[in-house]
């Protein structure tokens, strides 16, 4: 008899409360691993409902829609003959919970509650369930639903955090978040003689994060041993996340499958072929571990299940699957992959409009957000060209085209899909007129050009006719408060006109449907508050608008050498950035961002990151950035104590001023662990005093002594 056992895990593109579409996609994954000869096969968390489902977890529905779902997927004899692990909530008690239910030939042979709940950073999952908290080798008898009795007679399923014994080895369970935590129940499971640890995910990306992840997947199978299958949700849930998948298997620390990061798929299964005898190898090895393994006194409920894993015999064709080198995007990668599959399945999903449209500026952000939609209409074509008829379908549904056509190249998709339009002024520069028409020419958008100057006289006409004062601009001799009214016009009124615009050009050319209007501001911009409310900024969606200016940058740089003949996206990377919303004098531009906003973007990303990640208030952010950014000696660079702190209150300062501009956000693609989303991720007062006056206080008589101390340094000098 071998050892060898056929496992798999995947990536479901799952939708919340698509309860229709999330249970063909589960179904297809389970007769794929079945083809593919798997004798066990997990899926992502929640996957019945989806894991985004947010307050409709609330609704008794959800949970009784999960039930009939899982009631006909426990009655297709297709699905028999394999371990199914299947991720749904359900109520006992009264009591919500967040479960994994393991099925066998059409009966539930246990349900496995999660134990430690994700409620951090974009995470609320004790907003709707509640932790297992019962000892381990305690477990419940749960009265089925008829919907389940009614197809076997099956009254009752074991529930706790309990194990699968099948003939020959032990399976045991971990979903997502539990393995982050300081006392993982991988562990106690492998101390427990469980030799394949289960994971259901519902991980989403963020930017360089993958790697804190899959090292934690990684150690734990390095240090203890066994077998670790993860699977995890993919794509957009309907709301600000994107899923990253990347489905692993795991033996003793090396990986043997590895599911994609970013994909079309709506369905990817992994499977490998895996040996018992390397784990009971390397596990009997390690002395310290087995001395653990036998004080061990955390003990689980064991399901025994007639059911053997193993090959029963010899096969000369079937060997272990080989390791593997693991797979990592650069962060330029992640940006042009990750929003653009958040932007396909938002599009694909949303039931009416035709494509998206941009009010292209000429400048960087603008840019980087068209070029997140190239490669959009990019992985598209290639999705097609590799025979996905799914994407075809959802492409010509979108585009309102007949089943015989499919396009030539990537262009063509961008045309029908992807609309843009300079909106200019009197302030607005030939350069960056030109920039924006040669981009959209060569992604092949559907492009416009108009001049807005009538439409900005009229407004301020018509103010000048009510007050009998007319604005003018600072640089003709205009207060800061004309100034600043003249400048918001403009980008208001872009607002409107791209909604106008979004609306009707798909009319124009003789099409239907709306399209979806795309800001472009990024979190650096948005967390100094540097834009108008009610601007550009203001659309129903915004990729970039939780990427650094700095990322953005590199971001373009990649673009410009992974696609073909984009030679102008060098033009953009070199322009210095500009509202262009002040008049122009002598051919020279009067206003630049970073002048504008008295920090520079570089500056902006410490500060951000300062703030959120690392919980800093404005007088521990000064202490941090004394260290690092203050001036040595007279031969290095850097800044004085001073000027650090100004630099630090002038952010605070217009942090407070604008913070709420933030409760009004476009609802921006989640990619950067700094992100301002006020939704849920960045939660604080929408009134802050300005002043900071404690603090800044603090840092002021700190900054006295050190001149003070300096002072005393150099005469002694």
């Amino acid at each position: 008899m071998t050892n060898l056992i056929t496992v798999s895990s995947c990536n479901l593109n799952q939708w919340a409360l698509d309860f229709k579409g999330n249970k063909e996609r589960i179904i297809e994954s389970i007769l794929i691993a079945k083809k593919q000869g798997s004798k066990l096969r997990i899926g992502s968390e929640l996957e019945i409902t989806g894991y985004g489902c947010l307050d409709h977890f609330y609704e008794n529905d959800t949970i009784t829609h999960s039930w009939e779902v899982l009631a006909d997927i426990i009655k297709d004899t297709r699905l028999y003959n394999i371990l199914i692990d299947v991720g749904m909530p359900l109520l006992f008690e009264n009591c919500r919970y967040n479960c994994r239910v393991i099925i066998y030939n059409g009966i539930i042979q246990g349900i496995r509650p999660k134990k430690w709940l994700a409620n951090d950073g974009n995470y609320r999952e004790m907003r709707y369930f509640t932790p297992w908290m019962k000892p381990d080798d305690y477990t419940i008898k749960l009265k089925l639903p008829h919907v389940i009795q009614n197809i076997n007679g099956q009254e009752y399923a074991k529930m706790g955090n309990l194990t699968i014994d099948c003939l020959g080895t032990k399976i045991g369970f971990e979903t997502c978040e539990e393995l982050f935590t300081p006392q993982s129940p991988n562990i106690d499971l492998s101390l427990n003689g469980v030799e394949i640890i289960c994971n259901s995910s519902g991980s989403h990306h963020e930017l360089r994060k993958l790697n804190q992840r899959l090292d934690l997947i990684i150690n734990a199978t390095k240090r203890c041993g066994g077998i670790y299958l993860y699977a995890n949700q993919i794509g957009c849930d309907g709301d600000r996340l994107y899923y990253d998948g990347c489905a692993l298997i795991v033996v003793n620390g090396e990986i043997v499958a590895q599911g994609s990061q970013f994909s079309l798929n709506e369905v990817e299964v992994i499977t490998a072929t895996v040996d018992l005898d390397e784990v009971r190898s390397y596990r009997s090895s390690v002395i310290s571990r087995n001395m653990q393994a036998m004080a061990n006194t955390n003990l689980f409920t064991n399901i025994k299940i007639p059911f053997l894993l193993e090959e029963g015999k010899a096969n000369s064709s079937l060997k272990p699957t080989s390791k593997k080198e693991i797979r990592y995007h650069l962060p330029e990668e992640e940006i042009a992959m990750g929003p653009a599959c958040w932007l396909w399945d938002y599009l694909r999903r949303c039931g009416g409009p035709s494509g998206y449209f941009i009010p292209l500026s000429g400048g960087i952000d603008s840019c980087a957000t068209s070029m997140i939609v190239y490669s959009m209409c990019d992985l598209v074509f290639k999705a097609i060209t590799n025979g996905n008829k799914k994407v075809l379908a959802d492409l010509q549904k979108i585009t309102k085209q007949n089943k015989e056509w499919v396009p030539e190249n990537t262009e063509q998709i961008s045309n029908k899909l992807f609309h843009t339009c300079y909106m200019g002024t009197s302030n607005s520069s030939n350069d960056t007129r030109s920039r924006a028409k040669a981009l959209a020419e060569r992604i092949g958008a559907y492009h416009t050009t108009l001049n807005m100057d009538s439409v900005v006289s009229a407004m301020v006409t018509l103010f000048e006719v009510t007050t009998g004062k007319k604005p003018i601009y600072k640089i003709f001799g205009g207060s800061s408060t004309e100034n600043l009214a003249l400048q918001n016009i403009q980008a208001r009124l872009r607002m409107v006109l791209s909604y106008l615009f979004a609306q009707l050009l798909p009319w124009c050319r003789n099409s239907s449907g709306g399209l979806l209007v795309l800001g472009s501001s990024n979190v650096d911009e948005c967390l100094r508050g540097y834009l108008t409310k009610y601007d550009c900024s203001s659309a129903d969606l915004n990729p970039i608008g939780a990427i650094s200016k700095t990322d953005l940058k590199k971001f373009i740089l990649y673009c410009s050498e992974h696609f073909d003949n984009f030679s102008i996206l060098k033009d953009f990377i070199t322009a210095v950035p500009t509202a262009e919303l002040e008049p122009i004098v002598e051919g020279k531009y009067t206003q630049q961002d970073e002048a504008d906003m008295g920090v520079t973007y570089d500056e902006l990303s410490e500060f951000g990151y300062l703030r959120k990640v690392e919980k800093l208030g404005i007088y521990s952010m000064f202490i941090k950035l004394l260290h690092k950014w203050v001036k040595k000696c007279e031969k290095t660079r850097g800044l004085t104590p001073r000027e650090i702190a100004d630099k630090v209150k002038h952010f605070h300062k217009f942090y407070a001023i604008n913070r709420h501009k933030q409760t009004t956000l476009t609802p921006a693609y989640h990619a950067e662990n700094y992100s301002t989303d006020d939704n849920r991720f960045d939660l604080r007062p929408i009134l802050i005093n300005s002043k900071f006056e404690w603090g800044s206080s603090r840092i002021d008589s700190l900054v006295e002594e050190l001149e003070k101390a300096e002072k005393e340094i150099m005469k002694l000098d």
